[in-house]
């Protein structure tokens, strides 16, 4: 994937920004004692294995590891001189092995994925450093609650710069919007950034009594480390339970599976076209790719059946909103949009099911996947019937605002087709704009 210029133009400023920290530091880089030199190899070599280990959250687009609390204490144990160094070393080792594989398939994907984790690493702890420094506290010695509350202040100040500045880039890349994401990383992790502070101070702690006291420290950071991948593991396995799911509906109901995924697509369209946040966004998408999930408890008599459902058919048929919300809603990633896929085919005016909810109601996040559910039933191909033409379907769809589909979103729908049909009569025709 080939990076935007503002994405480009961002990497090559940290580049530069940390080459400039690096120049700044290294004018007083100096070893001062035998101590000082044993405790920059440990925090050295601590950081590369942290770095290793990290742990990839793919939803954030971010790396979590134990490397926080060991520059976060190297900075209030050694100074911000000689931790850039250790910073710049170990980043750049781990980074490079890592990364190897991409350098002679993706040469410009190595260089710039390689350059920004060490770049964001040098800047978060060189900025941090200038901080602890112009207050005149380095080393942090911990003996007063004022050394305490400096610590603390250096803590925010690091957790903030980092998650800034890797949240940057993810928001250029992935175009998601930098505020929410930014707070939301922020809030998501607070423990396991809280718990790594704690880790630092504790290494502070032992290092006041001997260099190789802060060995023990070694086991809390594991442990927090542990846990957090435990926590991943448990969302990754819940992801991966839905997609067996959806792969069972896949054989028994190719339709179903199909038509999730561009009921998930076209209902994050009409979310953003009326200008929601991109937190609402993102639980627009989550509950669409899973909101016929129930169907996995309907008989292939029913599901397959290509004539008209009877009375006792189609009850059964209405149960499955129900079903795919009770499947969903004991699980955290789902639980904020299980009451979305109860309710998703619920009608504006209150003809719908399972409890004939009607107008705002309805939550909003259903609303939508109802007009992207509607739209992409039309036209597509059932069992029972074959598509409605582009032109039926837009005018079946206007009748339908203020009866079955809230006017607001079905306004909202029609934009965006409009803009897709336009969109696809320029791609059929290169010489529109020649």
């Amino acid at each position: 994937m080939s990076l935007s210029a503002k994405a480009r133009v961002y990497i090559y400023s940290l580049d530069l920004l940390a080459l400039a920290a690096v120049g700044y530091y290294f004018r007083d880089l100096a070893f001062t004692s035998v101590a000082q030199i044993v405790s920059f190899i440990l925090f050295m070599t601590l950081g590369f294995l942290s770095e290793i280990y990290a742990t990839w959250i793919p939803v954030y687009g971010i790396e979590m590891s134990g490397s926080v609390a060991l520059y976060l204490a190297s900075l209030f144990i050694l100074g911000p001189s000689l931790t850039v160094g250790v910073v710049l070393i170990s980043a750049l080792a781990s980074e490079v092995l890592m990364r190897w594989s991409y350098l002679k398939e993706q040469p410009a994907r190595f260089f710039h994925t390689v350059s920004f984790n060490i770049a964001q690493w040098v800047v978060t702890v060189s900025a941090t450093g200038l901080i602890l420094s112009l207050t005149y506290h380095v080393p942090v010695t911990l003996v007063s609650v004022e050394d305490f509350l400096w610590a603390f202040v250096a803590f925010l100040c690091y957790v903030g710069i980092n998650l800034s500045l890797v949240t940057g880039i993810v928001s250029l890349v992935e175009k998601k919007h930098f505020p929410y994401s930014l707070l939301t990383a922020f809030k998501d992790f607070s423990i396991q950034y809280v718990s790594l502070f704690a880790a630092a101070l504790l290494l502070v702690v032992l290092y006041s009594l001997s260099i190789w006291h802060m060995l023990l420290a070694i086991v809390p950071l594991m442990l927090v480390h542990v846990s957090f991948r435990s926590y991943l593991r448990l969302q990754t396995e819940a992801r991966k339970t839905f997609e067996k799911i959806s792969r069972l509906l896949d054989e028994r109901d190719h339709y179903t599976a199909v038509h999730s995924t561009e009921v998930a697509d076209l209902a994050v369209k009409i979310a953003q076209e009326m200008g929601l946040s991109q937190g609402e966004i993102e639980k627009v998408d989550i509950a669409a790719r899973v909101h016929d999930i129930g169907k996995i408890a309907v008989p292939d008599s029913i599901l397959l059946k290509t004539g008209a459902l009877n009375a006792e058919e189609w009850a059964l048929m209405k149960r499955h909103p129900v079903i795919s919300a009770e499947l969903i809603e004991g699980l955290e990633i789902y639980k904020p949009v299980a009451n979305a896929v109860r309710h998703e085919h619920e009608h504006w005016n209150g003809s719908g099911y399972p409890n004939g909810l009607k107008g705002d109601q309805i939550p909003l996040i259903a609303r939508i996947i109802t007009a992207a559910d509607i739209y992409n039933a039309l036209s597509t191909d059932r069992p029972y019937r074959k598509a409605f033409s582009h032109e039926k379907t837009i005018e079946m769809i206007k009748e339908m605002k203020s009866a079955d589909l809230d006017p607001v979103v079905a306004d909202a729908l029609l934009r965006v087709l409009d803009s897709l049909e336009n969109k696809s009569s320029q791609d059929a025709d290169p010489l529109r704009d020649g």
